[in-house]
Protein backbone atom coordinates (compact mmCIF):
# COMPACT_ATOMS: atom_id res chain seq x y z
CA UNK A 1 0.00 0.00 0.00
CA UNK A 2 2.50 2.60 0.80
CA UNK A 3 4.33 1.95 -2.75
CA UNK A 4 1.05 2.58 -4.56
CA UNK A 5 0.83 5.73 -1.94
CA UNK A 6 4.35 7.25 -3.61
CA UNK A 7 3.40 6.54 -7.35
CA UNK A 8 -0.07 9.06 -7.26
CA UNK A 9 2.21 11.50 -5.18
CA UNK A 10 4.78 11.42 -7.56
CA UNK A 11 1.70 11.34 -10.62
CA UNK A 12 0.14 14.15 -9.25
CA UNK A 13 3.01 16.09 -9.31
CA UNK A 14 3.90 15.17 -12.38
CA UNK A 15 0.98 16.54 -14.00
CA UNK A 16 0.96 19.81 -12.25
CA UNK A 17 4.12 20.34 -13.64
CA UNK A 18 2.72 19.59 -17.22
CA UNK A 19 -0.26 21.89 -16.77
CA UNK A 20 1.41 24.77 -15.66
CA UNK A 21 3.76 24.30 -18.96
CA UNK A 22 0.59 23.97 -20.62
CA UNK A 23 -0.57 27.75 -19.48
CA UNK A 24 2.85 29.17 -20.23
CA UNK A 25 2.35 28.61 -23.76
CA UNK A 26 5.68 28.89 -26.01
CA UNK A 27 8.38 31.82 -25.57
CA UNK A 28 9.68 34.06 -28.12
CA UNK A 29 13.30 35.45 -27.86
CA UNK A 30 13.14 39.27 -26.91
CA UNK A 31 13.88 42.09 -29.80
CA UNK A 32 17.41 42.56 -30.15
CA UNK A 33 18.33 46.36 -28.91
CA UNK A 34 18.02 48.54 -31.53
CA UNK A 35 21.39 50.48 -32.73
CA UNK A 36 20.49 54.09 -33.04
CA UNK A 37 21.38 55.06 -36.58
CA UNK A 38 24.22 57.92 -36.99
CA UNK A 39 23.54 60.60 -39.92
CA UNK A 40 26.17 62.48 -40.82
CA UNK A 41 26.80 66.10 -40.33
CA UNK A 42 25.78 67.43 -43.92
CA UNK A 43 26.17 71.20 -43.28
CA UNK A 44 30.00 72.42 -43.34
CA UNK A 45 31.04 73.80 -39.96
CA UNK A 46 32.61 77.47 -41.23
CA UNK A 47 36.28 77.77 -39.96
CA UNK A 48 37.11 81.67 -38.92
CA UNK A 49 39.38 82.98 -41.42
CA UNK A 50 41.22 86.29 -41.68
CA UNK A 51 39.27 89.15 -43.44
CA UNK A 52 39.59 92.48 -44.55
CA UNK A 53 37.55 93.89 -41.59
CA UNK A 54 36.74 97.23 -40.36
CA UNK A 55 38.79 98.33 -37.25
CA UNK A 56 38.09 96.88 -33.51
CA UNK A 57 37.62 99.26 -30.81
CA UNK A 58 38.48 96.42 -28.42
CA UNK A 59 41.48 95.05 -27.97
CA UNK A 60 39.65 91.72 -26.96
CA UNK A 61 38.31 92.04 -30.45
CA UNK A 62 42.18 91.72 -32.16
CA UNK A 63 43.69 89.01 -29.73
CA UNK A 64 41.99 88.46 -26.44
CA UNK A 65 44.00 88.58 -23.47
CA UNK A 66 43.45 84.66 -22.36
CA UNK A 67 44.78 83.99 -25.96
CA UNK A 68 47.97 85.74 -26.52
CA UNK A 69 48.32 84.01 -22.66
CA UNK A 70 47.80 80.37 -24.35
CA UNK A 71 49.62 81.43 -27.13
CA UNK A 72 52.81 83.05 -25.16
CA UNK A 73 52.65 80.09 -23.22
CA UNK A 74 52.60 82.25 -20.29
CA UNK A 75 50.42 84.69 -18.27
CA UNK A 76 51.32 88.70 -19.13
CA UNK A 77 50.95 91.29 -16.96
CA UNK A 78 48.62 93.85 -16.84
CA UNK A 79 45.39 94.70 -19.12
CA UNK A 80 45.73 95.39 -22.60
CA UNK A 81 45.75 98.73 -23.90
CA UNK A 82 44.26 100.26 -26.49
CA UNK A 83 45.38 103.17 -28.32
CA UNK A 84 43.33 105.06 -31.17
CA UNK A 85 45.40 106.39 -33.91
CA UNK A 86 44.02 109.37 -36.03
CA UNK A 87 43.44 109.53 -39.99
CA UNK A 88 46.07 110.32 -42.47
CA UNK A 89 44.88 111.02 -45.59
CA UNK A 90 48.21 112.31 -46.93
CA UNK A 91 49.39 108.59 -46.73
CA UNK A 92 45.98 107.05 -47.62
CA UNK A 93 45.32 106.21 -43.95
CA UNK A 94 41.70 106.11 -42.91
CA UNK A 95 42.46 104.46 -39.49
CA UNK A 96 44.52 103.27 -37.04
CA UNK A 97 44.75 101.48 -33.50
CA UNK A 98 47.16 100.02 -31.31
CA UNK A 99 47.05 97.30 -28.78
CA UNK A 100 49.97 97.21 -26.03
CA UNK A 101 50.21 93.51 -24.12
CA UNK A 102 52.05 92.99 -21.00
CA UNK A 103 51.91 96.19 -19.30
CA UNK A 104 53.39 95.44 -15.80
CA UNK A 105 51.76 97.51 -12.78
CA UNK A 106 52.77 101.16 -12.72
CA UNK A 107 54.78 100.74 -16.12
CA UNK A 108 53.74 102.64 -19.49
CA UNK A 109 53.04 101.62 -22.93
CA UNK A 110 56.87 101.34 -23.88
CA UNK A 111 56.92 98.84 -21.67
CA UNK A 112 54.89 96.36 -23.18
CA UNK A 113 55.89 93.28 -24.29
CA UNK A 114 54.01 92.76 -27.34
CA UNK A 115 51.80 95.15 -29.10
CA UNK A 116 49.66 94.60 -32.16
CA UNK A 117 48.69 97.53 -34.71
CA UNK A 118 46.18 97.78 -37.12
CA UNK A 119 45.55 100.23 -39.93
CA UNK A 120 43.38 100.84 -42.65
CA UNK A 121 44.11 102.29 -46.19
CA UNK A 122 41.60 104.03 -48.98
CA UNK A 123 42.24 100.97 -51.63
CA UNK A 124 44.27 98.04 -51.52
CA UNK A 125 47.34 99.57 -53.43
CA UNK A 126 47.75 101.51 -50.67
CA UNK A 127 48.00 99.08 -48.43
CA UNK A 128 50.68 97.17 -50.05
CA UNK A 129 52.37 100.18 -50.17
CA UNK A 130 53.01 101.16 -47.04
CA UNK A 131 54.13 97.40 -45.65
CA UNK A 132 56.36 97.71 -48.64
CA UNK A 133 58.00 101.03 -47.65
CA UNK A 134 58.34 99.36 -43.97
CA UNK A 135 59.86 96.52 -45.04
CA UNK A 136 62.37 98.74 -47.63
CA UNK A 137 63.01 100.92 -44.54
CA UNK A 138 64.05 98.17 -42.13
CA UNK A 139 66.48 96.45 -44.84
CA UNK A 140 68.19 99.20 -45.07
CA UNK A 141 68.85 100.07 -41.56
CA UNK A 142 70.29 96.38 -41.82
CA UNK A 143 67.48 94.19 -40.40
CA UNK A 144 66.92 90.50 -41.40
CA UNK A 145 63.76 89.90 -43.72
CA UNK A 146 62.24 86.54 -44.00
CA UNK A 147 59.19 85.73 -45.66
CA UNK A 148 56.65 83.58 -43.49
CA UNK A 149 53.24 82.15 -43.93
CA UNK A 150 50.20 84.03 -41.87
CA UNK A 151 46.97 81.30 -41.97
CA UNK A 152 46.40 81.74 -45.77
CA UNK A 153 48.21 84.69 -46.27
CA UNK A 154 51.84 86.14 -46.64
CA UNK A 155 53.80 88.52 -44.05
CA UNK A 156 57.26 89.69 -43.77
CA UNK A 157 59.47 88.79 -40.27
CA UNK A 158 61.62 91.47 -39.50
CA UNK A 159 64.28 91.37 -37.19
CA UNK A 160 66.32 94.20 -35.69
CA UNK A 161 68.54 94.85 -33.23
CA UNK A 162 66.13 96.17 -30.76
CA UNK A 163 62.37 94.80 -31.87
CA UNK A 164 61.23 92.17 -33.83
CA UNK A 165 58.00 92.34 -36.01
CA UNK A 166 55.67 90.67 -38.49
CA UNK A 167 54.34 92.68 -40.85
CA UNK A 168 51.86 92.40 -43.83
CA UNK A 169 48.68 93.74 -45.32
CA UNK A 170 45.15 91.43 -46.51
CA UNK A 171 42.90 94.01 -48.76
CA UNK A 172 42.88 97.44 -47.31
CA UNK A 173 44.24 96.52 -44.03
CA UNK A 174 47.55 95.85 -42.93
CA UNK A 175 48.67 93.84 -40.10
CA UNK A 176 51.64 94.23 -37.49
CA UNK A 177 52.70 92.12 -34.66
CA UNK A 178 55.92 93.72 -32.55
CA UNK A 179 57.90 91.86 -30.18
CA UNK A 180 59.29 94.65 -27.59
CA UNK A 181 62.44 94.87 -25.61
CA UNK A 182 63.51 90.99 -27.37
CA UNK A 183 61.00 89.45 -24.94
CA UNK A 184 60.20 85.97 -27.05
CA UNK A 185 63.40 84.37 -28.53
CA UNK A 186 64.50 84.82 -31.88
CA UNK A 187 63.75 80.65 -31.97
CA UNK A 188 59.80 81.34 -31.01
CA UNK A 189 59.43 84.50 -33.39
CA UNK A 190 58.31 82.48 -36.40
CA UNK A 191 55.59 80.31 -33.65
CA UNK A 192 54.62 83.18 -32.54
CA UNK A 193 53.56 86.00 -34.59
CA UNK A 194 51.78 84.18 -37.66
CA UNK A 195 49.63 83.00 -34.55
CA UNK A 196 48.59 86.66 -33.46
CA UNK A 197 48.86 88.26 -36.93
CA UNK A 198 46.48 85.67 -38.00
CA UNK A 199 44.28 85.82 -34.85
CA UNK A 200 44.69 89.68 -35.56
CA UNK A 201 42.82 89.88 -38.85
CA UNK A 202 40.02 87.09 -37.33
CA UNK A 203 36.94 88.36 -36.54
CA UNK A 204 35.40 86.28 -33.58
CA UNK A 205 32.45 83.89 -34.22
Amino acid sequence: MRGNLIFVALGAVALSVCAACAEAGPQTAAPPPQIPKITPQTTPTKAPVMVDRPLPDDCDLVVPADVMNATLGQELPGEPRIIIGIKEPGIGRTGKIDCYYGIPEKRNLPDAKIVIGLSTYTDEATAKTRVAESVDAERTDGAKITEVDVGKQKGTLIEGKDEQLLIGSLGKSTFVVRNRNNFLPADRLTAVLPVLAERSMTPPV
